[in-house]
């Protein structure tokens, strides 16, 4: 019977014990990657102008666009068209296509389409995560191919690579 008492008030003060340790115990979890602070509350997104010297005519819409896309199903921060709590600038600064895997006769094998972005990140709520960054990925593709033949399914693919990266530098603080 002792024993029976004891060990209903091991059970009782374990009990007891989570009660009141639990809630000192934080944790917080995002689903869709996101970690800011709760001050924050707007983003702006600045037109992302084509720099590079071979220009893709779409790419700069199309990076914009998406990036804001990216944030407005990602994160449940309000899009301002200037001087939101954080803000995205820069320009698209290369867009190249090079030979890859050289096989003989100096032909190529396969090629690369390479996008980089040059960013500026603006959070003025902790200016101290404040950064210029540049950005840069790719995608190759059969050399048997033309660039105008794969160029805007490879576009697409470097631009959400570009915009995840972007995402998890600064809204993940990855």
């Amino acid at each position: 019977m002792v024993k029976n008492i004891k060990s209903g008030l091991v059970v009782v003060f374990i009990f007891i014990s989570i009660v009141f340790l639990a809630p000192a115990c934080k944790m917080s979890y995002s689903f869709t990657g996101a970690n800011l602070s709760p001050a924050i509350k707007t983003y702006t997104v600045y037109y992302f102008p084509n720099r590079a010297r071979l220009v893709n005519p779409t790419l700069s819409q199309v990076f914009t666009e998406d990036l804001r896309d990216k944030l407005r199903r990602q994160t449940s921060l309000n899009e301002l068209s200037e001087n939101g709590d954080i803000v995205f600038e820069g320009q698209i600064t290369g867009y190249e296509v090079r030979p890859m895997s050289i096989q003989k006769d100096d032909l190529a094998a396969q090629n690369r389409l390479t996008i980089t972005v040059k960013l500026k990140y603006t959070n003025s709520k902790a200016p101290e995560e404040n950064f210029d960054k540049t950005f840069s990925a790719y995608e190759d593709y059969d050399s048997n191919q033309s660039i105008s033949d794969v160029e805007d399914d490879l576009s697409m693919e470097i631009v959400k690579k570009l915009t995840d990266d972007i995402f998890n530098a600064t809204i993940a603080n990855w």
